[in-house]
């Protein structure tokens, strides 16, 4: 399999501060973030961070992962391995073009044989929710950039 990818970005009127503040806010991602819910946990290398996810057309599961990397400012990458031959890494990133101008990344990266059968299944599925995930966060920082 060529592409176990799924990823959405968006141009964002606000700055990387603003955007990160929202970012590193765990217990406020609900408000901004349709997968994620009941975020807690720390932004530290190795960090563990809990969660509910909540993606499309599947069961709400809890999610444990480990923070792998991190910057303030610019990034946000955690990792969990999600059985035998199943590991899926999730990412948030900032792009500063300008100050106030940004692109977020928001995505997901499986691997393993088992994450690339599960990836081709729920692809469609994963990718809206992302899409909602992007546009969520890029609301929320414009909104607070005024």
């Amino acid at each position: 399999m060529d592409d176990t990818r799924i990823e959405k970005r968006v141009g964002v009127q606000a700055t990387s501060d603003r955007i990160w503040d929202l970012v590193a806010d765990l217990a406020g991602w609900g408000a901004w973030n349709p997968i994620d819910k009941d975020v807690e946990g720390a932004i530290a290398y190795g960090g563990r961070l809990t969660m509910t996810e909540a993606w499309p057309d599947m069961a709400e599961r809890q999610s444990a992962a480990q923070v792998v990397e991190w910057q303030p400012r610019a990034r946000l990458v955690w990792a969990e391995r999600r059985g035998f031959l199943f590991q899926s890494l999730r990412y948030i990133q900032i792009e500063e073009l300008a100050p106030g101008n940004c692109i977020v990344a928001i995505g997901i990266r499986f691997s393993g044989i088992r994450g690339e059968l599960f990836h081709d299944k729920h692809r469609p599925a994963m990718k809206k929710a992302l899409e909602s995930a992007a546009e969520g966060l890029k609301a929320a920082a414009e909104a607070g950039a005024a």
